[in-house]
């Protein structure tokens, strides 16, 4: 395991963001294959049940735990940046029954629920069927998938972000044979698809929980003696919780939006469906970057190294602003290119490619939320980044949908609620950040 509380702060910060950059693309990777073989395989409408109200709904249910986990990832980053192993074996134990927990309870609302939301988002009639089958099969694998997010959170905290990555290309690699032996081979479509996430996640909590259970030094884990300390469950859900319900509220707002979309038919959702393929890589660098921060933040903070905190805070928002800027560069010139791995309809190209190079170039206004969000996450504040994103994003972005739009119903006038409410909750997180609440204890 490796600390990150002393030494070079850009060398240590690019070395932890690069394996989780790689990381966080091939857990995307999972989703994207899936759209291609889709795409190409299945015809349009299943690629718009992959990739519309489905998906969304899916990031709805996994948003809520990946803040869980970020909870159990900023205790063990603190507890092993303040040299604590009893709290932070204490704190593995603890995570790992509270991810399949969750997960369990998860699977059965994200079952229940399916249909209602497919319904309710007014998902086209073509679209509901194939969509159910999806989140149904796919909902049976949230078990695994908790279990293996809740380990690399461990990995990470204790600094180790280059096994979560092995594990993933591993289970990445996997899903592309899957996916071509029950699509292309046995003409399986949406269900082939679906059974090979499920199998890929089973798949990768076997080998993490198998590394965990070998890993040996700071903390001893071992499932026979797997046990919940009640302390432990409060700190994670103290921090986790509020990034849960801010994750969770984000993606409703985000769900508003499909609905919106919708209206449009369905070249617009496959449009919309392929966007969210091309736009993860914006946003898997920027939270990648959010990640490590966190994580650098939170054994700094253990550390009492407040300074090392605020020169990262600042190191890092350079580096993602050159990192965007390279993003935006790349869609405004090549979307069209990137959009034909997918279809070649050209309705849901026109659709698309007019998404993207509308909203690439406001990018720049979001960097500073995940870079922010990340340091005071890291110091144990989880409230405030919260009630900021809740009250920026999410309240701004409803008022805009439900008041704005219907003045004026076209696809620019649904997307420009992404640049107006990124504008407005960064000018509140930099406020907050230069207060320096955040620091206190």
């Amino acid at each position: 395991m490796n600390s990150i509380t002393q030494g070079n702060i850009v060398k240590a910060l690019l070395n932890f963001f690069f394996p989780i950059l790689l990381g966080t693309f091939f857990q995307q990777l999972y989703n994207t294959i899936d759209a291609i073989v889709v795409g190409q395989f299945a015809g349009k409408e299943a690629l718009a049940a992959v990739g519309g109200s489905s998906a969304v709904f899916v990031q709805l249910i996994v948003g809520f735990f990946s803040g869980i986990t970020n909870g159990g990832g900023v205790i063990i980053s603190q507890s092993y940046g303040a040299k604590d192993s009893p709290t932070l074996e204490k704190t593995v134990s603890t995570s790992i029954l509270m991810s399949i927990a969750g997960g369990l309870a998860m699977t059965v609302l994200g079952i229940f629920f399916a249909r209602p939301i497919l319904t309710v988002t007014k998902c086209p009639e073509a679209v509901i069927g194939p969509s159910a089958i999806y989140l149904t099969i796919f909902f049976s694998g949230l078990i695994p998938m908790f279990v293996y997010n809740m380990c690399a959170g461990i990995l990470r905290g204790t600094g180790d972000s280059k096994t979560p990555l092995i594990i993933l290309i591993i289970g990445c690699f996997s899903n592309i044979f899957l996916d071509l032996i029950f699509v292309v081979l046995l003409d399986a479509g949406i269900t082939g698809v679906a059974l090979a996430t499920v199998l890929c996640q089973i798949e990768s909590a076997v080998i993490s929980l198998h590394i965990l259970h070998k890993r040996k030094g700071d903390f001893n884990f071992s499932l026979l003696k797997i046990r919940i300390d009640r302390s432990i469950v409060s700190k994670i859900l103290r921090i986790g919780v509020p990034a849960g319900l801010q994750g969770s509220l984000y993606v409703i707002s985000n769900l508003i939006i499909q609905t919106n979309i919708n209206y449009f038919g369905t070249d617009a959702i496959a449009g919309w469906a392929i966007y969210g393929k091309i736009d993860v890589i914006f946003w898997m660098t920027t939270s990648t970057f959010g990640i490590a921060l966190t994580t650098f933040s939170g054994q700094n903070f253990g550390a009492e190294q407040y300074g090392r905190i605020k020169k990262a805070t600042w190191i890092t928002l350079g580096l993602s602003l050159l990192a965007t800027a390279v993003i935006v560069f790349a869609f405004m010139n090549w979307s069209e290119k990137i959009y034909l791995l997918f279809t070649n309809d050209r309705e849901v190209l026109a659709r698309g490619i007019e998404m993207v190079r509308f909203l690439a170039p406001f990018y720049f206004t979001y960097i500073s939320i995940e870079v922010l969000s990340g340091t005071v996450r890291g110091a144990g504040k989880s409230l405030a980044p919260t009630l900021i994103t809740v009250f920026g994003i999410c309240a701004l972005r409803l008022l805009w949908l439900f008041i704005a739009v219907p003045t004026n119903q076209t696809v620019k006038m649904v997307l420009f609620s992404y640049p107006l409410t990124w504008t407005v909750t960064s000018l509140a997180f930099w406020i907050y950040f230069l207060s320096n609440r955040w620091l206190k204890k």
